[in-house]
C-alpha cells in the first residue's frame, strides 16, 4: 500500500463523485453538496472562523479515505465544551488557537469521522492518517486535534488521546404502528401529559403541516429561515451561524433529505422547524417562531418529528444536543463521544485527567437521567 495524504482548503479540490462514493452517503452530513454549502455560502471559512482542511487519501491514485477537517481560531459551533482549556493556555501565555478539528460543522450528530473505503484495512489506514494529522498539526503549529461526535471508537495510543463523554437523548423507533402505539408503552400519567400538550396545539387553532420531497417549496424554506433568524437574535443577539444561500444550495442540491414542519395559525404561517433525514436516522436541526406558544416547539421538534420517524420506518431520531425536558417525552439518554490530543504533554496530562473524572460525572448523570423515562417498568 503506497499511500498519499493531501490536506485541501477547499473541498472543490477534491472529486464530488468519488467522496461521496467513498462515504457512501453514510447520513445527510457527509454528502459532498452539505459539505460545500457550507463553504460556498461564506457560512464556513477563515473568516468565520472554520479553515477547511480536509484530508484525502490515495493509493495509486484509488480513493481510499478522507476526513472532514478544520482549522479553527474559536471553538463556537462544536458543542463540545472546551473554553476552560482555552482559558487554561491563556493564563500561561500560550495559544491554544488555531486546533484542528474533525468534525461537521454546527452538526453535533454522531457519525463517521475517518471514512476508510470498504476494501482497505481500516486500522492500518487511521493509524497512518492519526500520525499525519499529528505531524501537520506540530508543522503549522496548532495546539490540538479534535475529533467530535464519531459513530465508533477507533484503537488509539491510550496514552496520549483521552476519549471524553457526553449524553444526548434521542428516540428509537421499536417498531411502533402510530403514535399512540408509542404513547401506549408510556405510565398513564405520563401519557395524559403529552396528550394535553398536543391538545394544546389544536385549541389554539394551529394547523401542522409537513414538506418535504415534491411538496416542499422554496417560500417554504424562505420562511423557514426567517423564524431561524429571527430566533437566533432573540436568543443570542446574532442572526445565526448559517445564511439563506446556505439553506437556498441545500434546497437545490439535496432536497430529498430535507423535511419543513410548519405551524399554521388562522391560515398564516408562525413557526418552522427544519429536519435531516435519510433512511437510518432523522436529525432535527433549526427551529424557530414568530409567536410565543405554549408547547408548539414540542409539537414542531418532537412529536412531529417521531411520527415522521415512525411513518417513514427510520430507525433513529436525533432531535438535537441538550434538553433535560426530551425525557419526558421519550428521547433516551444516549452516550456520545469525542477524542483529543494535545501536543503540549503537561497540558495533554491535565486534560487526561479532567476528561477521566468527567466520565464518572457522565456515567451517573446519565444513569439518573434513565431513571426519569416515561416508559412502563417491565
Amino acid at each position: 500500500m503506497s499511500l498519499k495524504l493531501q490536506f485541501c482548503p477547499e473541498l472543490t479540490q477534491i472529486n464530488s463523485e468519488q467522496w461521496d462514493q467513498l462515504t457512501r452517503h453514510h447520513y445527510p452530513f457527509l454528502r459532498y453538496a452539505f459539505l460545500q454549502a457550507l463553504e460556498t455560502s461564506g457560512s464556513v471559512t477563515a473568516k468565520t472562523g472554520w479553515q477547511p482542511y480536509h484530508l484525502w487519501v490515495t493509493d495509486n491514485s484509488t480513493p481510499v479515505a478522507c476526513m472532514p477537517l478544520y482549522i479553527k481560531t474559536h471553538s463556537y459551533g462544536e458543542y463540545v465544551f472546551d473554553w476552560s482549556w482555552a482559558d487554561a493556555y491563556q493564563r500561561y501565555q500560550l495559544n491554544y488557537y488555531p486546533k484542528l478539528v474533525n468534525a461537521i460543522p454546527f452538526t453535533p450528530v454522531t457519525g463517521p469521522r475517518v471514512i476508510t473505503s470498504a476494501t482497505t484495512d481500516k486500522a492500518t489506514i487511521e493509524a497512518q492518517i492519526l500520525s499525519a494529522l499529528q505531524q501537520e498539526s506540530q508543522k503549522l503549529g496548532l495546539s490540538s486535534i479534535h475529533v467530535l461526535f464519531p459513530e465508533s471508537l477507533p484503537a488509539r495510543d491510550n496514552a496520549t488521546w483521552s476519549t471524553r463523554h457526553s449524553v444526548q437523548f434521542q428516540w428509537y423507533n421499536r417498531g411502533y404502528n402510530d403514535f399512540n402505539d408509542f404513547l401506549s408503552h408510556f405510565a398513564s400519567r405520563k401519557r395524559k401529559n403529552v396528550n394535553k400538550e398536543r391538545r394544546k396545539i389544536h385549541d389554539n387553532n394551529i394547523v401542522i403541516r409537513r414538506f418535504c420531497q415534491d411538496s416542499l417549496q422554496p417560500e417554504h424554506l424562505e420562511f423557514f429561515y426567517s423564524c431561524y433568524q429571527q430566533t437566533y437574535l432573540k436568543r443570542s443577539g446574532h442572526e445565526g451561524y448559517l445564511n439563506l444561500d446556505f439553506f437556498k444550495t441545500l434546497f437545490a442540491t439535496m432536497a430529498d433529505n430535507l423535511l419543513i414542519v410548519q405551524a399554521e395559525k388562522h391560515g398564516d404561517p408562525v413557526a418552522a422547524a427544519l429536519y435531516f433525514y435519510d433512511k437510518n436516522g432523522l436529525y432535527g436541526r433549526y427551529w424557530g417562531s414568530l409567536q410565543d406558544i405554549d408547547g408548539l416547539h414540542f409539537e414542531c421538534c418532537y412529536y412531529q418529528g417521531i411520527e415522521f420517524a415512525i411513518a417513514k420506518q427510520i430507525p433513529l431520531f436525533n432531535p438535537g444536543t441538550q434538553g433535560e425536558h426530551k425525557i419526558q417525552r421519550g428521547f433516551e439518554p444516549t452516550l456520545c463521544y469525542s477524542q483529543h490530543w494535545l501536543a503540549n504533554p503537561q497540558f495533554n496530562r491535565a486534560v487526561q485527567d479532567f476528561v477521566h473524572n468527567e466520565q464518572q460525572h457522565i456515567a451517573q448523570y446519565q444513569a439518573q437521567a434513565c431513571s426519569l423515562l416515561p416508559f412502563k417498568q417491565t
